[in-house]
């Protein structure tokens, strides 16, 4: 088939807008939405520094390659890579050079910490203290935690993650079948600024996972393609099947979960109250006297005293 706009050998075909496009119109097609994103998003001003959080995936990948191609030409405005090493033998080591090789290459200013550093553990030792919680419970906790931190550090005004719009819709709706209106109505982007958290921006929020995966390869983005030995365990798989099974079916499906949600968002956040947050003995802000990532690493302190084999 060839290109709906130019004639020329189509590389892909949208289902859910049905058209054909090439290479240059597919790069084109991703761009403008995720210029789009960031105009809707963000309100930057000289001095701004953005931190993006890459693990060396497709996705954040991707992500930072089109906001120092978006926005580099800005020389007031400051991009900075956010790499978080969890600790995983066999699995992140190959993805850290990359991107390292990566921020080299375009000029990006890297930035490393690891759960080791920051916890005192690496997931390699959480991993069989879990218990009968997935050790993905443990990652998403520490991770956002990590990040945070990482980003308050070099004075980010801004976090960008590379979540994508197939993680958009699995996240609203594993929220919204758990009941969690709160959870809910905090979900990226973030728009109110709580003391302490770095907002969340998310360009790719409305570009499919595959087309995400086909932008790295067709703009000659290097990523690691290795999958994380203790992702089968986590409860985002089951959502991950069952949307897709319906996009499947109606094509457009995660577009209008999406949609549905950001016309609900605005009444979320008028009836939730803003957090009274307190902080943190690490430093972190937190609802309550300790945050989550170190109630998860006393727990499994007390594990390790009563389980020690």
């Amino acid at each position: 088939m060839n290109c709906d706009i130019c004639g020329h050998p189509a590389i892909t075909y949208i289902r859910y807008n049905g058209t054909h496009l090439c290479s240059e119109h597919f790069i084109r097609f991703v761009e403008k939405r995720v210029k789009k994103e960031i105009r809707r998003q963000v309100s930057l001003r000289s001095g701004d520094i953005i931190g993006v959080a890459v693990s060396g995936g497709k996705d954040s990948m991707s992500a930072l390659y089109l906001l120092h191609s978006i926005l580099g030409e800005r020389r007031d405005i400051d991009i900075q890579c956010i790499t978080v090493d969890e600790g995983i033998e066999g699995y992140r080591k190959e993805s850290i050079g990359i991107v390292k090789r990566f921020c080299s290459d375009i000029g990006i200013k890297y930035n490393e910490i690891s759960f080791s550093e920051r916890f005192s553990i690496t997931m390699d030792e959480v991993a069989p203290l879990s218990g009968g919680s997935s050790p993905c419970t443990y990652c998403g906790v520490f991770r956002r935690n990590t990040l945070n931190y990482a980003a308050r550090k070099i004075n980010a005004k801004y976090l960008v993650t590379g979540l994508n719009l197939d993680d958009t819709a699995q996240s609203v709706m594993m929220n919204f079948t758990r009941g969690d209106i709160e959870r809910l109505a905090r979900l990226g982007p973030h728009k109110k600024v709580q003391p302490g958290l770095i907002p969340r921006i998310q360009p790719l929020r409305m570009i499919p996972e595959k087309e995400s995966l086909l932008y790295a390869i067709t703009a000659g983005i290097p990523f690691h393609n290795g999958v994380c030995p203790y992702s089968d365990e986590a409860l985002r798989n089951q959502f991950r099947e069952l949307i897709n099974e319906l996009e499947t079916r109606s094509p457009g499906t995660r577009h209008s979960i999406i949609s549905s949600y950001d016309q609900m968002l605005p009444v979320l956040s008028a009836s939730i109250e803003p957090a009274n947050l307190k902080e943190c003995r690490c430093g972190e802000p937190t609802l309550s006297e300790r945050c989550k990532a170190c109630g998860l690493i006393d727990s499994l302190n007390n594990r390790k005293r009563h389980d020690p084999e």
